[in-house]
């Protein structure tokens, strides 16, 4: 093996990176970068990065096949940049982000990484994101470049904290279903669920339209902005969600309008939703119920749950 290669089936775990002290906040870094295909990164400790560049980043295209495990890692504080590139995890890049990742991230907790408005980024296809928890995250679990993801089984808990977010949702066939989410207070970007506008004949690094996602069995509580359709930051994103399905959702919002449209909603079919809130934000809607839901939180993953044992 030489340095043109790279390697396979490699475990990092019981490491930990912390703070950058004395580091050139002006330079972009990366802490870990994954090359190679089948790697598992576990029980590592990640906290305290400055400056710009992504804390994480799995790398796709020739020999780089993705298919990782990222799992019971504690990712903690991380200052705002105020600026793109400040993401802890990136999976992928709008070059590669139509090729398979099929990485796993799962277990994990991510704990105040207010980097920018992108906490996850993702960038590649087929990835599973599974009961992690994000706590007064001021950031989103974004889906940003890719297909065909699942979102699954994650607790978001804001506690009121400034600019915490959800996930927001672009592209096509994506599955957001049977997380949790809690007085988040992001709006736009950051809100509890956001479905963004797509571009005609979108170039790569821009935004697809969203289509054939299925948002399912979420439950929404006390969040400012719980459900925004028809986000757009490009004049010409035109293009609103469709063939998109949303059922089996509870919403409480006693405070807030539950929904923020933007855009038509005729490409969204709504089952069996049970919303209540101060209003329902829209007319009245077939397959949603204005009564109010049954809510059973998921359990957050502890502190002691991740990261490093030592």
């Amino acid at each position: 093996m030489d340095s043109d290669e790279v390697a396979h089936h490699c475990r990092m775990t019981d490491c930990a990176v912390i703070g950058t002290s004395g580091a050139d906040s002006s330079r972009e870094s990366r802490w870990v970068g994954l090359y190679g295909s089948g790697h598992r990164v576990d029980h590592c400790t990640f906290q305290g990065k400055s400056g710009k560049g992504p804390t994480f980043v799995v790398w796709l295209g020739g020999e780089n096949g993705g298919r990782h495990q990222i799992d019971h890692n504690y990712f903690g504080p991380r200052e705002r940049l105020g600026k793109n590139g400040g993401e802890t995890i990136r999976l992928g890049d709008s070059k590669t982000s139509m090729l398979t990742g099929e990485c796993v991230v799962e277990q994990n907790l991510f704990e105040k990484c207010n980097g920018e408005t992108e906490c996850i980024s993702n960038k590649s296809c087929g990835n599973i994101y599974r009961e992690n928890t994000f706590l007064e995250v001021s950031g989103a679990l974004t889906l940003r470049h890719g297909n065909g993801c699942i979102v699954e089984r994650n607790v978001f808990l804001g506690n009121g904290a400034r600019g915490t977010g959800g996930i927001r949702i672009i592209g096509e066939d994506h599955i957001i279903r049977g997380n949790y989410l809690e007085r988040l207070t992001g709006d736009d970007a950051r809100s509890a669920l956001c479905f963004m506008m797509g571009i005609p004949d979108s170039p790569a690094h821009r935004y697809f339209q969203v289509k054939r996602a299925r948002v399912e069995n979420n439950s929404l509580v006390d969040c400012e902005h719980p459900i925004l359709i028809g986000l757009s930051d490009d004049k010409n994103a035109k293009l609103a969600p469709v063939e998109t399905t949303i059922v089996g959702n509870h919403v409480s919002s006693p405070k807030r309008p539950i929904i923020e449209a933007r855009c038509a909603l005729d490409g969204i079919t709504c089952k069996a939703n049970y919303f209540a809130g101060k209003s329902l934000g829209i007319p009245a809607v077939e397959g949603i119920n204005t009564v109010d839901p049954k809510v059973t939180p998921l359990k957050p993953i502890s502190r002691a749950e991740v990261g490093t044992t030592w």
